[in-house]
């Protein structure tokens, strides 16, 4: 008898699912986050035969049957051989990671899953990406169509990585054969997620540029998983979005919140931001701020199509982000100290934008410009 592969620990005793007909399901990234919770919930399935967990670490779910390893390592598809499906969620978002090793990281890993899979024999691969890939337009319908043009650009956090994710996700299958790809686009994610647009309810004003016309529309990461496993189980395919349904208007969002607008002209607010961003004070770019201000709530109806209803209301996850925000202080998209956060509290979210100027004097001195 051979050993035991050295990486593989926590494997479901097959007798215990011996009845189970369902699909065998890989999901990278499956230690943390997004990727956590869905490896929680497929590994409690009934529908579900067995779940291969890849990570760089071992996650905490001793049902599944772990892989440790970079999903960028082609050797990773020795261990999708007997996989049915691919849920790839190894992808780094986080604002604080250096931009061009974020893409590089999620170029690569993207690449390495689709040729993997498609060399072990997997049918179908799931990406998440996001909606903000509709981009944020002032002429976009409310709500979009699932079909709508991907009219985004690369100048917001990441949507660049999410676009390109997505044209090798339509490329996989002319390059392989049998392969299938299904992509999720989630809206504004919630629920143990760091992004530009959760911090924005975590300043002391929310930022409207004027004659912008906000709406939001958001995602429970518990709706998400939701609609992660109905991908897994097949139940839908194609390109869809998740999310709550309908949207908040900006005065809805003001008057559930609690939190006061602060309007700014658009050359003020962009101006700004693009400055504030360029001498490294703040981590999001100019682009992220067009979510903000024009509309990209999108249409759920595939997923409705197929049986699938969010458990949540755009006003409970707003609830639950203002929870999660309590006792943050960011302005202008940088997180700040209790120190800071005082200061900021007490001037408004002006101290960063409006005083922009004075902070790109102060950054020169210190270079010596």
């Amino acid at each position: 008898m051979s050993s035991p592969d050295p990486q593989v620990r926590g494997a479901r005793n097959p007798s215990t699912r011996s009845a189970a007909r369902g699909p065998v399901v890989a999901v990278t990234g499956a230690a943390s986050g997004v990727g956590d919770l869905l490896t929680r919930r497929l590994a409690a399935s009934d529908e579900i035969r067995q779940v291969v967990a890849i990570d760089e670490r071992r996650g905490e779910v001793a049902e599944a049957t772990w892989h440790i390893l970079d999903v960028r390592d082609p050797a990773i598809a020795e261990k999708l051989r007997g996989a049915d499906v691919v849920v790839h969620l190894a992808v780094d978002l986080d604002l604080e990671t250096d931009p061009a090793a974020r893409t590089a990281y999620n170029v690569r890993g993207t690449q390495t899953v689709l040729t993997a899979a498609a060399a072990a024999g997997v049918h179908r691969v799931v990406l998440c990406t996001s909606a903000m890939v509709y981009g944020a337009l002032p002429d976009n319908d409310i709500p979009l169509s699932e079909d709508a043009e991907l009219r985004a650009t690369a100048e917001a956090t990441g949507v660049g990585d999410m676009l390109e994710i997505e044209r090798l996700g339509r490329r996989a299958p002319r390059a392989h054969p049998g392969l299938n790809v299904t992509v999720v686009r989630p809206a504004v994610l919630v629920g143990g997620t760091d992004t530009a647009l959760t911090r924005y309810f975590e300043s002391p004003r929310l930022l409207v540029v004027a004659g912008s016309r906000p709406t939001w529309q958001f995602c429970h990461v518990d709706d998400l998983v939701s609609a992660l496993e109905y991908a897994a189980l097949e139940k839908v395919d194609g390109e869809f979005a998740v999310g709550c349904e309908g949207w908040l208007e900006q005065e809805e969002v003001e008057e559930l919140s609690g939190i006061r607008r602060m309007e700014l002209p658009s050359a003020v607010a962009l101006g700004a931001a693009a400055r504030l961003h360029r001498i490294g004070l703040t981590p999001s770019p100019a682009g992220d701020l067009a979510y903000t201000m024009h509309p990209w709530v999108v249409s759920v109806g595939r997923l409705h199509d197929a049986g699938w209803r969010p458990k949540w209301t755009n006003e409970e996850v707003l609830t639950a982000l203002l929870e999660e925000a309590s006792g943050r202080h960011t302005v202008a998209g940088r997180r700040l100290g209790r120190k800071d956060a005082t200061a900021a509290g007490a001037a408004g979210a002006t101290v960063a934008l409006l005083g922009t100027a004075a902070l790109v004097r102060q950054m020169r001195k210190r270079r010596g410009l």
